[in-house]
């Protein structure tokens, strides 16, 4: 069993910066993190998957977080932090962390407002 654990959310005015943390817990077995992406869900709309980033830490983004947002893991620990850099208002949503297939259960997100 994985559990997810997301923290480091916000109200943070445009422009600004948040680093968003998750952290996994599992009971069993200790094997490497899958792919592992967060996720982003705006107030109305379908979560949708911002940035993933392999095993081996390879990143990949949205277009609309490109250039702003920065992905990185740290497989010692089982962490996956989310640099966000020059925020913008349609960045607010609750920010989720889960495999890139979704396996894990979700967690409970952490809440990123961006408004001045």
């Amino acid at each position: 069993q994985v559990q997810l654990v997301e923290s480091g959310g916000g109200l943070v005015q445009p422009g600004g910066s948040l680093t968003l943390s998750c952290v996994t817990t599992r009971t069993i077995g200790k094997n490497t993190l899958p792919p592992m992406g967060w996720y982003r869900q705006a107030p109305g709309k379908e979560r949708e998957l911002i940035g993933s980033i392999s095993a081996l830490g390879r990143a990949h983004y949205r277009d609309s977080v490109s250039g702003r947002f920065i992905l990185s893991r740290h497989n010692d620990n089982d962490t996956v932090v989310l640099q966000m850099n020059n925020l913008k208002p349609e960045d607010t949503g609750v920010y989720y962390c889960n495999a890139v297939d979704r396996r894990f259960d979700w967690g409970q997100g952490t809440q990123v407002t961006v408004s001045s």
